[in-house]
C-alpha cells in the first residue's frame, strides 16, 4: 500500500503530489485528509506539506497534498475531486481568497469539515483556521527595533526604513500595523516607509536604494520579507558598507533570513511559527473531523501560548512568532534551517 488514493483524472495529471511518512497514519487508520497547497515553488510551502503530514500521520490520518500551481481554476478542480472520495477532512491554503469560497461552502455543505492554513480567509465559514499572529509578529519587530537602536545610539532614537511587501496583502499591513502602533509612543524614532509591490525583491533593492540617496542618516532598515532582505544587503554591499553599518531585521524566518544572520547583514529575522501553525491543526484534528465545538482560550501549542477565539468565520487559533538572533539562529525549531520537528504531537482530548 502507497498511501495514495486516486483521485481524478485530470487532477492527477494536473498535480504534484506530496506525500511523505504516511505509514504510521495509515496503520493507526483514522482517514485521509487532502492538503491543498497553493505551490510547491518555495520554501515555506514545501515545509508546510512536510509539517502537516508529521503531525497529522502523529495523530493517526494519512495526507496528500495536491500542487495548485498558483491557478485558482486548478484548486477548484481539485475541490472537485476530493468532494468524491469522502476524506475526513480537507485542508486549504487557497489560491485566490475570494475564488475558493465556492469551493469551501461546497466542501462543508457535504459534510466535509474545512481547515483553513496560513491564508486566513474571512468571507465564508470554516472548520478551524491556524495562523500566524501578524500585528503580533510586528509587535516583536518593534521590541527588537527598539533594542537595536538603544544599543547603537544609547536612545530609542533613530530613523527606521520599512519595506512592506504588496500592500493589496493582510500578511503585510498587519505587520505595519503592529510595527507602528508599538513604536507611536517613542517621538525621537521616525519610520519611512514605503511598498515592494508584489513582494519583488528588486522592487525592495530600488527602494533602499532610493531612500539612501535622501536619508543617508536611516539606521535600521525593517523588510516584511527576507527575500526583499537579500536584495537591500546586496544595495549595501554595492554601496561599500559592512554588514552591521546599518542595521536590518526581517519578518518571515526563511531560509535566506538566517543565512544573512550568520553572514552578518541581518541582526534579526522574526519568524512565521510554520510548525506550530500545522502542529495547532494536528491537535484539534480529531474534534474538527468529528464536528465537536472547539473552546476558546489559550493553548500551548509547540510551546507558543496562542489564543482560539470563535470569529464570524470560525473558529481562529492565532500563533505568535519569535525572534531569530545570532544567539539562537541555529536553533532547530526555527522553520528556516529547514529541520522538519522529529517530537510528536497529542490531539486534544
Amino acid at each position: 500500500m502507497t498511501g495514495l488514493k486516486r483521485i481524478g483524472a485530470t487532477a492527477l495529471l494536473a498535480t504534484a503530489l506530496a506525500v511523505a511518512g504516511l505509514g504510521s497514519a495509515f496503520a493507526q487508520g483514522k482517514g485521509m485528509i487532502y492538503y491543498l497547497v497553493p505551490t510547491l515553488l518555495d520554501e515555506f510551502q514545501t515545509g508546510s506539506v512536510d509539517a502537516i503530514t508529521k503531525f497529522m500521520g502523529d495523530v493517526g490520518y494519512e495526507v496528500t497534498a495536491l500542487d495548485g500551481q498558483n491557478r485558482s481554476d486548478l484548486q477548484l478542480n481539485q475541490v472537485d475531486d476530493v468532494l468524491n472520495l469522502d476524506p475526513a477532512a480537507v485542508i486549504l491554503a487557497a489560491v485566490d481568497f475570494d475564488a475558493i469560497k465556492p469551493g469551501i461552502e461546497k466542501l462543508r455543505a457535504a459534510g466535509i469539515p474545512v481547515m483553513i492554513f496560513d491564508r486566513q480567509i474571512t468571507s465564508t465559514p470554516s472548520d478551524l483556521t491556524s495562523v500566524a499572529g501578524t500585528v503580533e509578529i510586528g509587535h516583536i519587530a518593534a521590541d527588537e527595533a527598539l533594542r537595536l537602536l538603544t544599543e547603537k545610539n544609547g536612545a530609542p532614537r533613530g530613523k527606521i526604513l520599512q519595506i512592506l511587501g504588496d500592500p493589496g496583502d493582510p500578511y503585510t499591513l498587519d505587520i505595519q500595523m503592529g510595527f507602528e502602533e508599538k513604536l507611536a509612543e517613542f517621538p525621537d524614532i521616525e519610520i519611512i516607509t514605503h511598498a515592494a509591490m508584489q513582494w519583488d525583491a528588486t522592487n525592495a533593492g530600488n527602494i533602499a536604494q532610493d531612500q539612501l540617496l535622501t536619508n543617508p542618516d536611516i539606521d535600521l532598515i525593517f523588510s516584511h520579507a527576507a527575500h526583499l532582505s537579500v536584495a537591500v544587503a546586496a544595495v549595501l554591499e554595492a554601496q561599500g558598507k559592512q554588514p552591521g553599518d546599518i542595521l536590518m531585521m526581517s519578518s518571515n524566518g526563511a531560509p535566506v533570513g538566517l543565512d544573512l544572520i550568520r553572514d552578518g547583514w541581518l541582526q534579526v529575522e522574526v519568524e512565521q511559527p510554520l510548525y506550530a501553525q500545522a502542529a495547532a491543526l494536528a491537535i484539534f484534528a480529531d474534534k474538527v473531523v468529528n464536528h465537536e465545538e472547539l473552546q476558546p482560550g489559550t493553548y500551548d501549542i509547540t510551546g507558543l501560548q496562542s489564543e482560539l477565539t470563535i470569529e464570524d468565520w470560525g473558529p481562529n487559533i492565532k500563533i505568535p512568532g519569535a525572534a531569530i538572533t545570532p544567539d539562537n539562529v541555529d536553533d532547530p525549531k526555527f522553520w528556516g534551517n529547514l529541520q522538519p520537528p522529529t517530537e510528536p504531537v497529542k490531539a486534544l482530548e
